[in-house]
């Protein structure tokens, strides 16, 4: 059934949000609580005690932030930042793993070990620790002490040089970028972004990825490169990403819009940072207070400016000629988005457009042709393609079989991988599920076996109720042999072994069942961080949220 476009010709602009007439209080200045870096902070709790309790916001300003415990070093896999975690929490991320992939329960009650603390003179600790200060009409930082900021830039060049993994020269240079933003040097900071960009993209790691786009597009927004800068906080705000993340993300991406007086896209930015930190976050708060009231004061000057863009329109994003259905004919072209037919009606069926083409089927024959946006054919009917499915990644499966035996082709009809599969799913970020002999696998956009046909089912499932045909964006899936659900990654290696009566990808964490039907965790290595002892999934998502440390990196 081809699909329709039920978007209205014309949007009416409000006067204002329906929830922008709270009142707020006169303002302050807000002087933020120190906080981590999500590249370096990532605790759980083993589900052994409650976390702290968050103490509610006594007055506007942010409220002093219960000192920490001290901080346990614990090496993750090479070129990854090593993971910080209280002492209590540690045991239940070192504990060792026996043969079979199932970890060994931390034991109650035994002592923590040691504290390692970070040496003071390490620079990413101490920009974690840097306390800002925000000024209330731009919302950008304030650097108070620019002698010591321009102390640590030397201290992080310092630390690259002879540095060659990918992963910590994109961490060090995006950090380089933050200061030099901050210090003015606009140049060094553009120059620091973009290359550590490159580097994280080299690393395949989306977090990675995702915090670099952010941070470089922090810069682009100071330098007014609003356009540019908008695309990258959309690009980086993964779903798959952790909530308290986004929620930054999110604020950041309020104040490009601010800077550009789209102040009702602004507060639509800034109440999806509220929704996503869902307990209450004093720092957050006071943060948003002050962003809620320079727009206020901005909208009583001039209005609130421009309608709110769509992730869409940001992300440049054209829509694709739509299918439609000439009653007179009963045949099938495309219409353009003002509804203007752009493809005559002239196809016995047609399927919407992907990855710029689709695929088309002339009165009379049973093999489909491939048309770019211009109706231009690429694959014409002699290639006697009779199975098709839609292009992804530059690739689409094809089969000239009704019975299966499905081979990928690119959009000039090369063959690219010519070993024929029972059944496939599409390509996503090089990677496609496949199936032969009832065993399910996985391929590269070469035809490389990476997963071996061994599993009886490939279908990952996300903690925010998507099912994914294949890998998640942060290269995992979820399989399936003999009724129970392990992981893969997208390089073949196994991270959690296939004995799980049920399994979901959380941002931070694997979500598991035990054979009581209780949920609980495993790390990314898949190890047991908390005891399956919750009556839900909700539950248990619940308590890593609570016991998670502040999972915001400076922007």
């Amino acid at each position: 059934m081809p699909e329709r476009d039920d978007r209205p010709a014309e949007r009416r602009r409000p006067a204002a949000p329906a929830w922008a007439t709270v009142p707020t209080t006169s303002w302050e200045r807000v002087v933020p609580q120190p906080r981590e870096d999500v590249e370096r902070t990532v605790p759980i709790s083993p589900g052994v005690g409650p976390a702290p309790p968050v103490p509610r916001k006594a007055e506007r300003p942010a409220p002093a932030v219960p000192p920490r415990p001290p901080a346990r070093q614990i090496l993750g896999p090479p070129g990854l930042p090593p993971l910080v975690l209280r002492p209590d929490l540690a045991d239940a991320l070192t504990a060792p793993t026996p043969p079979g992939g199932v970890p060994e329960q931390p034991v109650a009650g035994a002592p923590p070990a040691p504290a390692q603390e970070l040496p003071p003179s390490d620079p990413e600790q101490i920009l974690s620790n840097w306390t800002w200060s925000f000024d209330p009409d731009t919302l950008r930082e304030v650097a108070d002490d620019p002698e010591r900021l321009r102390e640590v830039r030397e201290m992080l060049a310092d630390r690259l040089d002879g540095q060659t993994n990918d992963a910590v020269r994109a961490r060090l240079l995006s950090l380089r970028a933050v200061v030099s933003r901050i210090l003015g040097d606009q140049q060094q900071a553009l120059a620091d972004g973009k290359l550590a960009l490159a580097h994280a993209e080299a690393t395949g790691e989306l977090r990675r990825v995702a915090i670099t786009q952010a941070r470089l597009a922090h810069v682009l927004q100071w330098q007014g490169e609003y356009e540019e800068a908008d695309r990258l906080f959309a690009l980086a705000n993964s779903t798959e990403l952790p909530d308290r993340l986004r929620a930054t993300m999110h604020q950041h991406a309020g104040r490009s819009a601010y800077d550009q007086g789209r102040y009702m896209e602004a507060c639509n930015h800034f109440e999806k940072a509220l929704e996503l930190r869902k307990t209450e976050d004093p720092e957050l708060i006071a943060q948003t207070e002050l962003a809620l009231d320079a727009v206020f004061r901005k909208v009583a000057a001039g209005g609130w400016g421009p309608y709110p863009r769509s992730r869409e329109e940001i992300l440049r994003i054209r829509k694709p000629p739509t299918p439609a259905r000439d009653e007179q004919t009963g045949r099938w072209g495309f219409t353009d988005e003002d509804g203007e037919t752009c493809i005559p009606a002239r196809y016995a069926d047609v399927q919407p457009f992907r990855d710029g083409v689709a695929w088309v089927q002339r009165p009379g024959y049973r093999s489909w042709e491939l048309i770019d946006e211009t109706g231009e054919t690429l694959i014409r009917t002699r290639s006697g393609y009779t199975g098709v499915s839609s292009f992804s990644d530059g690739l689409a499966w094809v089969s000239r079989d009704e019975n299966g035996s499905w081979i990928a082709v690119d959009k000039a009809d090369k063959v690219t991988i010519a070993t024929g599969f029972d059944d496939v799913r599409p390509f996503r970020r090089g990677m496609a599920a496949v199936r032969r002999d009832g065993r399910w696998g996985a391929v590269d956009g070469a035809g490389r076996v990476v997963v071996p046909l061994r599993y009886d089912s490939f279908a990952t499932a996300m903690s925010d109720g998507r099912y994914i045909d294949g890998f998640s964006d942060e290269g995992l899936a979820v399989v399936e042999l003999g009724g129970r659900k392990g992981v893969v990654d997208r390089t073949g290696q196994v991270i959690v072994e296939p004995v799980h009566p049920a399994l979901v990808i959380h941002p931070v964490a694997f979500l598991v069942t035990d054979v009581a039907h209780r949920w609980g965790a495993l790390d990314r290595h898949g190890r047991l961080i908390i005891r399956p002892s919750h009556p839900s999934r909700m539950a248990v998502t619940e308590e890593i949220d609570r016991l998670l440390t502040d999972a915001r990196p400076m922007l």
